[in-house]
């Protein structure tokens, strides 16, 4: 559920603060410091979650932070200034950001090699759901002005409320729980020796692919950052086309990503992967070129959301927390990702805080979008086009015996990951 309340935080805050902007005479300054805030708000939050997840447990983290996310989604709901709301924003960013690295590793910790990229993809299929209902609710509420951004941003609070009542159930990671203990121990174990951030740099075997995950997810999320905050600013300043025809629009596009999402769920544990993948990045930068090449219409965007269909199902954030749970062991692992998360969601904010701005020249913003993400995928394939073997495999193993494992999974010779 943290990958719904994800994608239904920001894309309410694309569409909710379109309409305070009408309603409350926000400026375009205002609107992007908004959308920035919330994009340093998960920065900030994935940085530190998953640092605190790998070092005091994951249940402790991502149950206070659904508490962050209730309180702002409600304070975004009564508020009507700038202050206020840039207050809201910031715990939605927070809670928001701290809670991704921690769940995506408490689900990867609960899986088997079997399964643990079917499960992963299933969160990303309620980063789809998140969306959906989202955009679902804003063609009945797009026309109510400020009371539409009411109920859009009562939404993700209402579900996070309920998933905070959920959670308390859920126990520790038992993965973390052996780690932790290993570690205590002293042991020669991979998840005993390899904790904290340092390792990500000093650690060979993980700094190229912490590059790797690094370079490619901040790149390919600017394109997507840029959809989800700021598509419906796109449709009603650039296009020329109304809240409720773009949220149905987004509606209607939908149901294709969640097929492909489900696709890719059948596919992740196997060996074709890569090749969906590539076939997700050609797709994903051809429709940011379209308008780039051919202007502005909705023909043109409805390009955009199908290349985002295809790429975000097989080449974007799945793919991602899959080969960051895969690479880096218990202790690392939160770290990891949330260091991911927050470098890609920090250059996401200083492009947001303009975005508004360079959007006067659109075509040449999305030209420059379509390479960026080209060399986001490039990045990443370059990095994992060799890779074998899963952390999993061996992390409880010696020190010297996972060192040889890793070592291998890497060469130049291996076949393509299975």
């Amino acid at each position: 559920m943290a990958s719904y309340i994800d994608a239904a935080a920001i894309v309410s805050t694309g569409i909710g603060l379109v309409l305070y902007q009408l309603a409350f005479g926000l400026t375009d300054l205002q609107f992007g410091g908004l959308s920035a805030a919330l994009t340093l708000g998960v920065a900030v939050g994935a940085l530190v979650g998953g640092w605190l997840g790998d070092r005091y447990g994951r249940r402790s983290v991502f149950l206070v932070t659904m508490v962050m996310i209730v309180a702002g989604s409600a304070l975004l709901v009564f508020s009507s200034s700038f202050v206020p709301l840039l207050i809201a924003i910031v715990l939605v960013g927070l809670g928001t950001g701290a809670d991704l690295p921690v769940s995506i590793a408490t689900i990867s910790e609960a899986a088997t090699d079997a399964n643990r990229g079917k499960l992963i993809g299933f969160s990303q299929l309620l980063w789809y759901g998140g969306i959906l209902s989202t955009v679902g609710l804003s063609t009945i509420v797009g026309g109510m002005g400020a009371l539409g951004g009411q109920i859009l941003f009562a939404h993700f609070g209402v579900v996070a409320l309920i998933v905070l009542i959920l959670r308390v159930g859920i126990p520790e990671s038992e993965s973390w729980r052996q780690a932790r203990r290993e570690k205590l121990q002293a042991a020669d174990t991979l998840r005993a020796r390899a904790s904290g951030l340092k390792h990500l740099f000093t650690d060979r075997r993980y700094l190229a692919p912490f590059l790797g995950l690094l370079v490619f997810y901040a790149l390919v999320n600017l394109a997507a950052n840029t959809s989800g905050q700021f598509g419906t600013y796109v449709a009603v300043n650039v296009v020329g086309i109304s809240v409720q025809l773009n949220s149905l629009i987004t509606l209607l596009s939908l149901p294709a990503g969640i097929l492909l999402g489900i696709w890719f769920m059948r596919i992740v544990d196997g060996r074709h992967r890569m090749t969906y993948y590539i076939v997700g990045a050609i797709t994903s930068t051809a429709g940011l070129l379209v308008p780039a090449i051919f202007g502005f219409s909705m023909v043109t965007l409805i390009a955009v959301y199908i290349g985002a269909a295809v790429g975000g199902a097989f080449a974007f954030e799945a793919i991602m927390k899959v080969w960051t749970q895969e690479t880096f062991p218990t202790l690392l692992r939160g770290s990891a990702q949330g260091a991911i998360i927050a470098a890609a969601r920090l250059v996401a904010a200083g492009v947001a805080l303009v975005t508004p701005m360079l959007l006067g020249a659109a075509q040449v913003m999305y030209a420059a979008l379509a390479l960026l993400v080209a060399i986001g995928y490039l990045v990443a394939w370059l990095t994992f086009r060799n890779r074998t073997t899963a952390v999993f495999e061996v992390e409880a193993d010696s020190v010297d015996e996972a060192d040889a494992a890793l070592d291998a999974s890497t060469t130049p010779a291996a076949r393509p990951v299975s």
